[in-house]
């Protein structure tokens, strides 16, 4: 089996996962994909707003603060900056989608997971939040999945994050699936770039070598 098929596999089960949450709890089943249903509201032990918070905070200040302190030079470094590249290309195109889209949240709607185009404040779909984390820790993945298979464990962070928000009633299946595919989709994307990441050329010399070196 080669590797790809490998993580193919593994982010496909993650995928069900997510499926396969608690459908006796839903108010309502329909969407685009027809699994959109509202779970029952729970803010409480790991699922709080709070751990959510730390969890995305915690991820975005690591690797702005690891790629300036490693710099681009490294195999650390590049990845981390990859990351980065990922996590801007991806909020940006979470951000316009959720414009776009102007879905109605499920705590906003009253279990109708079909209220799309509503204007205002709805901004459901993606979840803004699983597009960050998974755009954050998929270069890792790739990079050092093969050498480190332990570093596969990231990918429970995005998918922690799924489940959290729709315990909250902040998103629909749809939604943290979608942010789910973006955030790896950009992920990936940016680890393939060959050349030095898009960021950090626009950095000055004594951020590319890291202020660990300068």
């Amino acid at each position: 089996m080669t590797t790809h098929t490998q993580r193919l596999r593994l982010r496909a089960t993650l995928l069900l996962v997510l499926l396969c949450g608690p459908i006796g709890t839903a108010v309502a089943g329909n969407g685009p994909l027809g699994i959109d249903h509202e779970w029952n509201y729970d803010d409480h032990g790991i699922w709080a707003r709070k751990y959510q918070n730390a969890l995305v905070y915690g991820l975005i200040g690591a690797e702005v603060i690891g790629g300036l302190y490693e710099g681009g030079e490294s195999r650390i470094g590049r990845t981390t900056w990859q990351a980065i590249d990922a996590s801007v290309a991806a909020g940006i195109t979470s951000e316009v989608l959720k414009r776009s889209f102007s879905r109605v949240r499920p705590r906003d709607g009253g279990g109708d997971p079909n209220l799309w185009f509503k204007g205002g404040s709805n901004e459901s779909f993606p979840s803004g939040e699983v597009t960050a984390v998974s755009s954050i820790v998929t270069p890792f993945v790739l990079e050092y999945g093969d050498d480190h298979p332990a570093v596969y464990a990231l990918e429970a962070l995005p998918v922690y994050d799924a489940i959290a928000r729709m315990k909250v009633q902040a998103h629909w299946q749809t939604d943290v699936i979608a942010g789910f595919a973006i955030g790896t989709t950009a992920g990936w994307l940016m680890h393939r770039n060959a050349g030095k990441p898009y960021i950090l050329r626009i950095m000055p010399h004594g951020i590319y070598v890291g202020l660990k070196t300068h």
